[in-house]
């Protein structure tokens, strides 16, 4: 009894040490997005990140070795929520776009994530940089999966089958860059979420799909 009660406390400590370590990281991926929103990957400092959560540069480095294995981690995170948005609305044509309307609404709660990752994704385009492939896989699934949701509804009879399904993803995905980019700019004088919900009901309606 003395060896198992010995085991569990062991165990227990084990938890409420992994729970300590995920939050922490946790803290220090959202430090991180708010020094990539402000100075951009390139210039961010690690060491300020580790001062912004209170812990030394070797505190910091233990959960992430480098500013790159920094970049990753944010960067895995965001790929959990896109794969959970697309798998939730992927067989649904009318359910898709208003399902991205749905999404800028919650961003516009979340302006400094928003703003990192369009710094992010602007950076990528430089030659080398840690992110460049990630951004690249990342549009080129997006307008696959968008497009593969308008071929569903071409099959499926709801829309006109003449509809050039790569050319609406594109014509999708560039209305909602777009539309961001305008927000960042002038967060209280542009409607981000009015200007999609206005779009996707046009495209609704140029489309035969509910409103």
């Amino acid at each position: 009894m003395a060896e198992l009660s010995e085991q569990q406390t062991g165990e227990e400590k084990q938890r409420r040490r992994s729970r300590k370590g995920e939050t922490r990281r946790a803290e220090i991926l959202t430090a991180a997005m708010r020094r990539f929103a402000e100075d951009g990957y390139q210039n961010a400092a690690i060491g300020d990140i580790a001062r912004d959560v209170g812990l030394s540069l070797p505190g910091l480095l233990h959960h992430f070795p480098t500013k790159v294995d920094l970049l990753l981690a944010i960067l895995a995170q965001r790929d959990l929520e896109s794969a959970d948005f697309i798998e939730h609305y992927r067989s649904d044509l009318s359910g898709l776009l208003k399902g991205m309307v749905a999404i800028f609404r919650r961003n516009a709660d979340m302006i400094e994530v928003v703003r990192a990752f369009a710094i992010l994704n602007a950076e990528s385009l430089m030659k080398d940089h840690p992110a460049k492939a990630w951004f690249l896989a990342r549009a080129t699934q997006m307008q696959k999966d968008v497009a593969a949701t308008f071929e569903r509804a071409i099959a499926d009879g709801a829309i006109d089958a003449r509809i050039d399904s790569r050319a609406m993803a594109a014509e999708l995905i560039a209305v909602m860059d777009g539309l961001q980019m305008l927000w960042l700019r002038d967060p209280d004088r542009f409607d981000m979420v009015g200007g999609l919900e206005a779009y996707v009901g046009r495209l609704l309606a140029s489309l035969s799909l509910e409103g």
